[in-house]
């Protein structure tokens, strides 16, 4: 307990972790406040979209503004827009998903706070893939369950498998808890694995919860399918944040069960009242046609910066298992590149690159166990010049 304090620390603040690619942009902030801006610090830590949200959704916030369309909402959000989103389902995706299964959230991270509430408690056990994001196991944590981390393999383009939940389900276990496209890694599970994977957690009575929200960000056509697909029994996790390029309005979605929408709208009730009405109302506007015509091509940019930026790596001593087909994260094995600097692991070879060539990298020990030595992760979602001046950089230091 902090010396400090004069009072009590709970045990869950205590043994929750850092986000160590926030602590690395810490380091970036304190490092250009003590040295200047120059040469500019490159940030490849965060998962921030550069884009910001287009027009047509700057003018409905501006407008809910001046029409005083800022009160609460319902619980579950506006009826429009879960009606919006019920139509994107089907339109990009071929899928009914009722509007009615739909609950508007503040954010993603509220809806894997609400999915776990309502699904866990003291006792139960999640299935996550290590690699993975590093905050769905406080999540599962702050239900009073316990996170399981299962180590995934670049042979399995770094997911879970339905032997490995066989393999691992106990009786205390309550579910999964998967994400594709994945963080960090970047890599998606084709529509036969999540089956299979699904169909292993229902024949134990349990819970499928898929984080999506870098669903929109694909790349492959052989991806990108919503897990949404396999059947109503499915919790979706979804985001305005990553697609819609709407990081800090704090707007997200899931989809649940019919009889999973009660218990979840008390818990937001109680717990959050309502998502921000003024982003809701923006959101409206995501999917209008031209708004949609923006976010399409500003994925296609996405994919292209993937692939500049991952092409050149291995020549530098940064090996990159399994190629990325979503979002916009590069996973790469940095052993060899350290040792080229003459430094050990992960998050010294982050503070190399950072002091060295005043670059940010989010370090493998964000991610889970396995790979938190030998593992970094790039974010490409920064603009195009930024990523080749990175390069440049990283060139001449690793050769």
């Amino acid at each position: 307990m902090p010396s400090d304090l004069p009072f009590r620390l709970s045990e869950r603040a205590q043994r929750t972790h850092p986000f160590y690619a926030m602590e690395v942009s810490k380091a970036a902030a304190q490092l250009v406040a003590s040295q200047g801006d120059a040469p500019p610090m490159r940030q490849l830590n965060i998962g921030e979209p550069d884009f910001t949200a287009p027009p047509l959704v700057q003018e409905a916030a501006i407008a809910a503004i001046a029409q005083g369309h800022t009160q609460y909402t319902q619980a579950l959000g506006l009826p429009a827009l879960r009606e919006r989103i019920s139509q994107w389902y089907a339109d990009r995706f071929g899928v009914a998903v009722a509007p009615e299964r739909i609950i508007i959230t503040a954010g993603a991270s509220a809806a894997l706070h609400l999915a776990c509430l309502a699904l866990l408690q003291p006792g139960d056990s999640v299935l996550l893939p290590d690699p993975g994001y590093p905050c769905n196991q406080q999540f599962v944590q702050v239900a009073g369950a316990r996170a399981v981390h299962v180590p995934v393999e670049a042979a399995d383009r770094f997911q879970l498998t339905a032997a490995q939940v066989q393999a691992h389900w106990q009786a205390d276990t309550r579910g999964v808890l998967l994400a594709s496209p994945a963080n960090p890694t970047g890599t998606s599970m084709t529509a036969e694995a999540m089956a299979a994977i699904h169909a292993a957690v229902r024949a134990r009575g349990g819970v499928t919860m898929v984080d999506e929200i870098y669903l929109g960000l694909s790349y492959d056509r052989a991806f990108g399918q919503t897990a949404l697909a396999l059947g109503e029994d499915i919790v979706s996790i979804n985001s305005f944040s990553k697609y819609f390029n709407m990081t800090g309005w704090r707007l997200g979605w899931l989809v649940v069960p019919e009889a999973l929408v009660a218990p979840i709208e008390r818990l937001c009730q109680n717990l959050f009242i309502c998502p921000s009405t003024i982003a809701q109302h923006a959101a409206l506007a995501c999917f209008h046609p031209e708004s949609l015509a923006e976010y399409e091509r500003r994925r296609a940019l996405f994919g292209e910066r993937l692939a500049l930026f991952t092409a050149p790596l291995a020549a530098m001593g940064l090996q990159v298992p399994v190629q990325p087909d979503g979002a916009f994260y590069v996973w790469a094995d940095c052993r060899d590149a350290a040792h080229r600097l003459g430094v050990q692991g992960s998050w010294e070879f982050a503070f190399a690159l950072l002091e060295r060539a005043r670059i940010a990298i989010a370090p493998g020990k964000d991610f889970g166990p396995q790979g938190a030595q030998n593992f970094v992760r790039f974010s490409v979602a920064t603009s195009r010049d930024n990523l080749e001046d990175a390069l440049t950089r990283m060139q001449a230091l690793l050769g």
